[in-house]
């Protein structure tokens, strides 16, 4: 399956504070904040959800195209992602600037706070999927970058017939209603969490009954209680894989749509889709970074068959 994966390609600046960020916030004061957290930790790490996403794919053994916009500090980036099985030729060099970077602060309860600057992220708006690649994909992943580029994809993806999932998540906050309607309407499949999709019920109305009843899927990504993916009249409740340590939860949401995009390149039911999400996260939470954990495809079978049970069909990986 050819897939293209559209997003964000930036640097990730990781905190974490040891305390609870609940605890520094004042009832009937919300309007008015002004805080400070000292931090214990700081780490540069590679990030943006697109390459995220990407990356992870290329550990399950697919080779997807990354499609996005990067600054002048990208060239190591892509030499990484290029020997990691990541196609970038549809990733285009904006020398005027950095590439965009997400600055966030973790508290001790996985909470964040995060702050995003473009960079070169905003000039992907005018970028098309027909530039980008000469090969009609079988499925392009919209995750978050510029918003007004995000809608011309969805444009451009439906009026060529193009499956695609769109996941909006981070710009959940900065797409209005209009908007949200705009990429849903357009949109085959759709991706987001519990509190995300809050947010798109809110801004445009829309219920989940509605969304489902005009044929299309949707995942929504439940942190600690698993996933949901509603699909054609079913409902497939898919748990998280259990893990020793929690080292980060940044990222976990991008591999975790790595291992559900594998899994229907595979031809796989909806249930096992899922699942292999929930283990490719898990290899993401153990570690802080997005981008640096590691497997193969045996270590990973092995892993997922101590938990879940995939009657064989695993097997046509190794």
């Amino acid at each position: 399956m050819k897939i293209v994966v559209s997003g964000s390609i930036a640097f990730d600046y990781l905190m974490k504070f040891p305390g609870k960020f609940r605890d520094h916030f004042i009832e009937g004061a919300l309007d008015r904040v002004s805080l400070s957290f000292l931090v214990e930790d700081l780490a540069r790490e590679r990030g943006g959800s697109g390459a995220n996403i990407a990356f992870n794919l290329a550990l399950l053994g697919e080779r997807p195209i990354l499609m996005g916009t990067a600054g002048r500090d990208f060239p190591e980036y892509r030499q990484w992602l290029d020997d990691h099985g990541v196609d970038t030729s549809a990733v285009r060099d904006i020398p005027e600037v950095f590439s965009a970077s997400f600055f966030v602060n973790t508290d001790s309860e996985n909470n964040q706070i995060g702050s995003f600057y473009t960079g070169a992220m905003a000039y992907s708006k005018g970028y098309r999927l027909a530039e980008a690649v000469s090969e009609t994909p079988d499925i392009v992943l919209n995750s978050p970058s510029d918003p007004k580029f995000m809608l011309e994809l969805a444009d451009e993806l439906f009026t060529g017939g193009i499956r695609h999932m769109f996941d909006p998540s981070q710009q959940v906050i900065w797409l209005e209603a209009d908007d949200l309607h705009y990429g849903i309407a357009r949109c085959n499949m759709l991706i987001v969490n519990e509190y995300e999709w809050e947010m798109v019920a809110k801004k445009t109305g829309l219920t989940r009954e509605q969304f489902l009843g005009e044929g299309k899927m949707l995942i929504v990504t439940a942190g600690d209680a698993g996933s949901h993916i509603y699909v054609e009249g079913e409902h497939v409740q898919v748990p998280v894989f259990p893990v020793d340590r929690v080292a980060d939860p940044t990222g976990v949401g991008d591999a975790y749509r790595a291992g559900l995009l594998k899994g229907m390149a595979s031809g796989f039911d909806w249930l096992l889709c899922g699942q292999i999400g929930s283990v490719a996260a898990a290899y993401v939470l153990e570690r802080s970074g997005t981008q640096n954990h590691s497997y193969t495809l045996p270590e990973f079978v092995t892993r997922f068959r101590t938990q879940f049970d995939d009657g064989g069909r695993l097997d046509a990986w190794l």
